[in-house]
């Protein structure tokens, strides 16, 4: 095969098209990979539009799974046949914030079919720029993570979404038998978290969304954990400028919450939970919400809150999930709630954008 199907994006950065472009060819460094399935992020369009992607045209897409199809002739620890799950963080691997953990941190951060962080020079950004919504990809053999036998490609392909909560929660640093909200909570993160949260000792959790049935269905992924839920929609009218959110977390929680682990977007949401807060509190905030909030530095000072923006997990969280799911501590198979063909592809993105049902966790299978 000389050509193959791709999802891309035109340089006018508002269009996109599936169309049919070269089989990419290893360097001595690379692996090119058969891709089984493609995540599809909900903020691909938005940073499209603000300008993130620096190389256009291109191919989107950076949560993939497949099998190893070439090797370049320098690469070791990787086979052709090997399965295995794309991380698709570049990174330079040698600054400090590389070697401790926080390798999101990094200067030169970009991720492969999606976003560039910063206007330095990207030189690996340059070379590898190109996505995974296409039926192969390729990557430095570095960014291979192998995938255990009893882990389908459709959930290491979201195994990003999963490992993105784990940093939140680690962001949080919750005591045991803590009380967290999550905001977005019918959306992929927030789903994610609420799978997770009892493995990071959470003892109450309460969802806010904008429906209340959505969120009802979400609450049954806590494992047991008691949970309340906020819908947006049974807030009165003028919740948006009456506190009327913060207001119900403070009678779901009078203590207040340990930690808000915040994936709202835009509006009033993120600042107006604030309020829910206890002394000492954390919100972590992984939206790319704008909305400036209304609390003065007096009031961080009085609670102690701690205020933590965080836009990505690390390779190490990425590993603990697949580790999590190798030994069936976590099963997620059930947070797939959709899949299209690669055919298919402009219609997924249409539906993520449109969210006329709920979408969980979605996959475009080439």
């Amino acid at each position: 095969m000389t050509t193959m199907r791709a999802l891309r994006a035109q340089r006018d950065a508002g269009t996109l098209v599936l169309e049919d472009i070269p089989v990419p060819e290893p360097g001595p460094m690379d692996v090119v990979v058969r891709v089984a399935s493609a995540g599809l992020a909900p903020g691909l369009m938005h940073l499209l539009r603000r300008g993130a992607f620096k190389h256009l045209p291109t191919t989107l897409g950076f949560e993939a799974a497949g099998t190893v199809t070439v090797v370049g002739s320098a690469v070791t620890g990787v086979r052709v046949g090997d399965r295995i799950r794309v991380h698709p963080f570049l990174n330079c691997r040698s600054c400090i914030h590389c070697r401790t953990d926080r390798d999101m941190m990094c200067a030169q951060q970009s991720i492969m079919g999606y976003a560039a962080f910063n206007d330095s020079a990207m030189p690996l950004y340059d070379e590898y720029h190109n996505g995974a919504l296409a039926e192969y990809v390729r990557l430095p053999y570095w960014l291979v993570d192998p995938l255990p036998e009893s882990v389908s490609f459709d959930v290491a392909a979201k195994a990003h979404t999963l490992a993105n909560a784990v940093r939140a929660f680690k962001w949080a640093e919750l005591p045991m038998g803590s009380t967290v909200v999550v905001t977005a909570a019918t959306g992929a993160m927030g789903t994610a978290t609420v799978k997770l949260a009892k493995h990071f000792g959470v003892a109450e959790l309460i969802l806010v969304g904008r429906h209340s049935d959505r969120l009802k269905t979400v609450a049954e992924l806590s494992g047991g954990i008691p949970t309340a839920i906020v819908a947006l929609d049974e807030l009165p009218d003028d919740w948006a400028t009456s506190n009327a959110l913060g207001d119900r977390l403070r009678e779901l929680a009078p203590g207040g919450a340990h930690a808000i682990l915040d994936y709202v977007p835009d509006g009033p949401v993120t600042g107006q939970a604030m309020a829910g807060l206890a002394a000492g509190g954390a919100l972590v905030h992984m939206g790319g919400n704008s909305t400036p909030l209304p609390q003065s530095p007096l009031a961080l000072m009085m609670n102690m809150w701690r205020i933590i923006g965080t836009r990505a997990c690390t390779r190490n969280d990425a590993l603990e999930v697949l580790r999590l799911l190798e030994t069936g501590v976590l099963t997620a198979d059930e947070l797939i709630t959709h899949r299209f063909p690669l055919s298919d592809a402009l219609g997924a993105v249409d539906a993520m954008q449109r969210r006329d049902e709920s979408m969980w966790m979605t996959v475009v299978n080439p």
